[in-house]
């Protein structure tokens, strides 16, 4: 929980594993309802590499819908839309030189009733730049992968909270849903 070492925001909830540079991050959003849903997903990972200056080297790998059969939206099961790419970032404030290769996975849950977009990232690093500060918490290079650090791949984690995604208390959202 990232919350012990610096201040999140109300509306994100953000997981790490500093031993392996990786992060799972929930956050609620207003609903974009000028976003259409097929591509409310593509729409969220073309964002989030606008914010962080990677729109320019963006590859989208994946993206479609899966149902959430354990998240009714009224009477029908939730969609989310997911999508996958991979893309160049630097930490925190450091510059373009320093920039590390990440897969980004993400959903996006279309909470209507609630007005809310539900976004669930999660980023894996494929290589570490040596100019980056994650290099000196791991090894600078192609990262090793999960499978072999004993670890469960991002991809996995990244489905297991997707698929598992639950609201507890409707009431959360201003006593909508």
């Amino acid at each position: 929980d990232v919350s012990n070492i610096r201040e999140v925001p109300d509306h994100q909830e953000v997981l790490v594993d500093p031993a392996r540079d990786e992060s799972l991050i929930f956050e609620l959003l207003d609903l974009k309802g000028e976003v259409e849903d097929g591509g409310s997903a593509l729409w969220f990972l073309r964002d989030v590499a606008n914010e962080q200056d990677a729109a320019d080297n963006l590859v989208v790998e994946h993206s479609g819908t899966i149902e959430l059969a354990g998240l009714r939206s009224g009477e029908a099961p939730a969609v989310a839309g997911t999508a996958i790419g991979k893309l160049a970032v630097s930490k925190g404030r450091q510059g373009r030189e320093a920039q590390n290769i990440v897969r980004l996975y993400l959903a996006n849950i279309r909470l209507k009733n609630a007005a809310t977009d539900v976004v669930i990232t999660a980023y894996e690093p494929l290589l570490i730049n040596p100019l980056s500060e994650s290099a000196q918490a791991i090894a600078a290079g192609p990262a090793v992968p999960a499978e072999q650090a004993g670890c469960l791949p991002m991809s996995e984690v990244f489905r297991l909270a997707v698929m598992n995604f639950d609201v507890h208390d409707w009431n959360l959202f201003n006593g909508s849903g």
